[in-house]
């Protein structure tokens, strides 16, 4: 009961977190404009992996997207491919770990077979997991960076020209959902590594031990001696229904008068 609820509640977790990393990546407010020093502003900047955003005082929001690859800033690259790789390990981890639930039964699989596709999805989300953290920590010091330089990258234009502004960007919110949700896959794949120990099944090593069934005619010889149940037709040792006749054993330890002979 424990490990379907281990395995259970770590698959709730991780589909969580796996929901906050594609909100994360899908969301504009990676960056937004700092307001410390100019509090009253007409327009508001914000920008995100795919587009960069512009509101105005009049609530109308206008976003332009990243039309060039080979223009956009080397780390924004990097970021985007550790989020992606991120959302695929993922689905492919919830796609395996459906399967692998305890509950669920298909056909004749086994509790073996279930707990290696429970420690593959757990792995998966692990590294999911932590393609989140990693990419989500990688723009965060590629904000810090610029603020302290009190500049920031205009992506190339038509023109080809690379435009320069002092304007100082800040966390977004997207920053944290994919920090909470990268850490929210994180534990769910630790916990259904630890769900696979439970599903395993144990191993017991018996002691051979040998086993005849008993018999009519089983024969020891203890100190050299033939001895039986007499039970049988063969019985030498008793003189129980011979009808007076002795045994031969008896012949032999009692001689009679015509052995001298």
């Amino acid at each position: 009961m424990a490990v379907t609820a281990c395995q259970g509640l770590g698959f709730i977790v991780s589909l969580i977190g796996i929901a906050g990393i594609i909100a994360a990546t899908c969301m504009d407010q990676w960056s937004t404009q700092d307001l410390y020093n100019n509090p009253v502003t007409a327009v508001f900047n914000y920008q995100g992996l795919w587009r960069s955003c512009v509101r105005e005082s009049s609530g109308f929001t206008e976003c332009r997207g990243y039309f060039t690859l080979l223009g956009l800033p080397a780390m924004l690259q990097a970021v985007r491919a550790l989020m992606i790789v991120g959302i695929v390990l993922g689905a492919i981890g919830l796609l395996v770990s459906i399967f692998a639930l305890k509950c669920i039964r298909i056909g004749s699989m086994e509790d073996s077979a279930k707990a290696n596709m429970t420690l593959t999805s757990g792995i998966m989300f692990i590294i999911s997991g932590l393609c989140a953290i990693a990419g989500v920590s990688v723009f965060a010091n590629m904000l810090v960076t610029n603020f302290w330089m009190s500049t920031a990258n205009m992506y190339t234009g038509m023109g080809g020209m690379v435009q320069t502004v002092q304007t100082r960007y800040t966390f977004g919110s997207a920053l944290f959902v994919g920090w909470v949700a990268g850490g929210l896959t994180l534990i769910g794949g630790v916990m259904m590594c630890i769900a696979c120990r439970g599903l395993v099944p144990e191993e017991t090593t018996y002691k051979a031990v040998s086993y005849h069934a008993s018999g009519h005619n089983v024969g020891y010889k203890p100190g050299g001696f033939k001895a039986s149940t007499g039970f049988g037709p063969n019985s030498k040792n008793k003189k129980i229904y011979d009808g007076g006749a002795r045994t031969e054993d008896e012949v032999q330890s009692h001689p009679s008068k015509y052995d001298y002979v």
